[in-house]
C-alpha cells in the first residue's frame, strides 16, 4: 500500500512512525514532511495546503490512500480537492471540518444534537473564557478569572482576525477523546490528558499544549464509550444529517465537570501532541497496522440501474469486518482474541436497520433515491461533500432561510450553509463563488434583503445555477418587494432565478431539481 502523509510536525512524525510499522505498507512518502519524517520515507516540497499539488503528486506515486494531519488544509478543503479527483483520503471535507474551524458551528452542531457544550456568554464578565471563532493554532483561547485578564484576553483574540466566541468558565478535569468515523460509525479510540498553562502548578496563559499524557487513570475503556456514545456519535449523526459526513478522526476537547462532561471544542484531525503519546500505546491488531488501521476507500455501488458506477462517500473501513464500524467476533484480527487492552479499547456499536429501503440511480453524478414506507421519497446523495451552497449576508437571515435548510435535510441532499456579505466582504464571496464548481457544489441559493446585492454578486463570479432568495427586512418600507425587483432586474450576462419573497423552500426545491433529485 502506498501512503502520503500531509503535513510537516510532530504529529505527522507520529502518523509516520505509526503508519511504518505496518508490514503491509509498500511506500511512505510525506509532503512536505520534515527532517524525522525523511528517516521513514521520501518528503516532497508540496504545502499541505497547495490541493493541486497534492493532487498532482498523488497521482505521480500512484498513492493509495491520502493521510492529512494538519487543521488548516482540512479546513481550507484540500481532503474535497483529492476526493473530487477520486483519490482516497483519510480526514474530513471541508464542511465537516468546519466543526473545529468555526465554534459558532461547533456550537449549532452540538445544540441540535442534544451534547452538553460550555454554555455561550452574551456579556464579557468575568469568570469567563474567551476565544476566537476561526482556527488559533491552539492560541486563541483565553481564561479571565479578573477584569485585567478579561481585558487582555479580549485584546488577544481580537488579535487574531475574525469573530470572538464568550464562554462560561467552566471547573472540572480536562480530556481529550479521540474516535474514528467513517461518516456514520463511530470507533472509540483513545483519551489523553495534556497540560497547557505555560508555568509550574498550572500557571500563566494558555499554550498550544506543553505535553500530555495518555492513558488517562480515570478513564477506562468503559468511561471512554460512554463519553464517545454521548458526544461523539450525535454530533456524527447530526453533521450527516446536514449533508456534512465526517470522516476522519474526531477529537472532542472536554470538561469533566462534577454535572458531568461538557465539550469544550471539537477538533477535525489528531492532536498535537497527543497523536505522539497515543500511537505509540496501540500495538497488536489495532492500529496501526493495516489489519486494523482504517483505510478511505470508495465503495463501487451494485444497482441494477448502475452498475459501474462509484460512490463517492468516502468510508473507513475497519478490514477485520465486512461491513464498514462492524467488527467480526471471529478470525485472527479480532481484538478479543488475545490482543492489549490498548486494543480492546477499540469497539463500536453499529445502529440496527430499522427500515428497508430500495435505491435507485438518477443524475449525473449518481445520487441515490431513497424511499422507505412510513416517509416520502428523499434524495439521499451519495457524495463526498455539499452539492448545494446556501449563502446569505448576515447571521440574521439564517432564520428565513431555514425553510431551505429544512427541505434539503429532508430530502438528504449534501449542502452547506455560509455567512458572506456581499457589502461589507464582497471578495469573500467571489472567492466562495469562484471555487464552488471545484468543491463539487451543483447550485447556490442566495438569500438577501433591500437592495439584495448578493445573488447577483455570486452569479457574476460562477457559471452554476444561482437561485435569489428575496427577504424580509425591519429597515424595508416595501415588504420584501424592493429584495424581489432587485434580484430580477440583474444586467444582461448575470442570470439569477428568483422565488417569492422569504420563499427559502421553493428555492431548495428548485436546487434539488437541478442536481437531478
Amino acid at each position: 500500500m502506498k501512503v502520503l502523509l500531509v503535513g510537516s510536525g510532530g504529529r505527522e512524525h507520529a502518523l509516520a512512525w505509526a503508519l511504518r510499522q505496518s508490514p503491509d505498507l509498500d511506500e511512505l512518502h510525506a509532503a512536505p514532511g520534515n527532517p524525522g519524517i525523511a528517516a521513514l520515507g521520501p518528503c516532497h516540497p508540496v504545502r499541505a495546503d497547495d490541493g493541486e499539488g497534492l493532487l498532482g503528486l498523488a497521482r505521480s506515486l500512484r498513492a493509495e490512500l491520502v493521510v492529512v494531519g494538519p487543521e488548516a488544509p482540512l479546513v481550507a478543503g484540500v481532503a474535497d480537492r483529492l476526493r473530487h479527483a477520486g483519490t482516497a483520503v483519510f480526514g474530513p471535507g471541508r464542511a465537516a471540518a468546519r466543526i473545529e474551524g468555526s465554534k459558532t458551528f461547533a456550537k449549532d452542531v452540538m445544540r441540535a444534537a442534544g451534547v452538553a457544550a460550555a454554555e455561550p456568554l452574551a456579556v464579557a464578565r468575568p469568570p469567563c473564557v474567551v476565544k476566537a471563532d476561526g482556527l488559533a493554532a491552539g492560541k486563541g483561547v483565553f481564561v479571565c478569572r479578573t477584569q485585567s485578564e478579561l481585558d487582555a484576553g479580549l485584546r488577544g483574540a481580537a488579535a487574531l482576525g475574525g469573530p470572538i466566541v464568550l464562554e462560561e468558565l467552566l471547573e472540572g478535569e480536562e480530556a481529550s477523546v479521540f474516535a474514528l468515523v467513517d461518516g456514520t460509525d463511530v470507533l472509540p479510540l483513545a483519551a489523553a490528558r495534556d497540560y497547557k498553562r505555560i508555568g509550574d502548578g498550572e500557571t500563566g496563559p494558555n499554550t498550544g499544549g506543553m505535553g500530555c499524557f495518555s492513558p488517562v487513570p480515570d478513564l477506562g475503556a468503559d468511561v471512554l464509550d460512554d463519553l464517545v456514545e454521548r458526544i461523539h456519535r450525535p454530533v456524527v449523526a447530526e453533521l450527516a444529517a446536514r449533508g456534512a459526513p465526517f470522516v476522519g478522526v474526531l477529537f472532542a476537547g472536554l470538561m469533566l465537570t462534577a454535572d458531568g462532561p461538557r465539550v469544550l471544542e471539537f477538533n477535525c484531525r489528531f492532536g498535537d501532541p497527543e497523536a505522539q503519546t497515543i500511537l505509540p500505546l496501540v500495538d497488536g491488531d489495532a492500529p496501526p497496522s493495516r489489519s486494523c488501521w482504517p483505510r478511505a476507500t470508495i465503495p463501487r455501488a451494485a444497482t441494477p440501474e448502475a452498475p459501474s458506477r462509484a460512490s463517492r462517500t468516502p468510508k473507513l473501513r475497519a478490514p477485520w469486518s465486512s461491513t464498514p464500524g462492524r467488527r467480526s467476533a471471529t478470525g485472527p484480527s479480532s481484538p478479543t482474541g488475545g490482543a492489549s487492552s490498548a486494543s480492546r479499547a477499540w469497539r463500536t456499536r453499529s445502529p440496527g436497520r430499522e427500515k428497508s429501503r430500495t435505491t435507485r440511480r438518477c443524475g449525473s453524478r449518481s445520487p441515490a433515491l431513497a424511499t422507505d414506507a412510513t416517509s416520502r421519497p428523499r434524495c439521499r446523495f451519495v457524495a463526498d461533500g455539499p452539492v448545494v451552497g446556501i449563502l446569505v449576508g448576515a447571521e440574521s437571515d439564517r432564520e428565513r432561510m431555514q425553510a431551505a435548510v429544512d427541505e434539503l435535510a429532508s430530502l438528504g441532499i449534501p449542502f452547506e450553509f455560509e455567512v458572506r456579505s456581499a457589502h461589507r466582504a464582497p471578495d469573500a464571496v467571489a472567492d466562495y463563488c469562484r471555487s464552488a464548481r471545484d468543491r463539487g457544489l451543483r447550485d447556490v441559493i442566495a438569500g438577501a434583503g433591500l437592495s439584495a446585492a448578493l445573488p447577483g454578486v455570486a452569479a457574476a463570479h460562477t457559471d452554476l445555477p444561482v437561485i435569489g432568495v428575496p427577504l424580509r427586512s425591519s429597515l424595508s418600507v416595501l415588504d420584501g418587494l424592493d429584495a424581489l425587483l432587485a434580484i430580477t432586474q440583474m444586467p444582461p450576462g448575470v442570470p439569477v432565478g428568483c422565488v417569492g419573497v422569504d420563499n427559502a423552500r421553493n428555492a431548495a426545491l428548485l436546487a434539488a431539481r437541478i442536481v437531478g433529485a
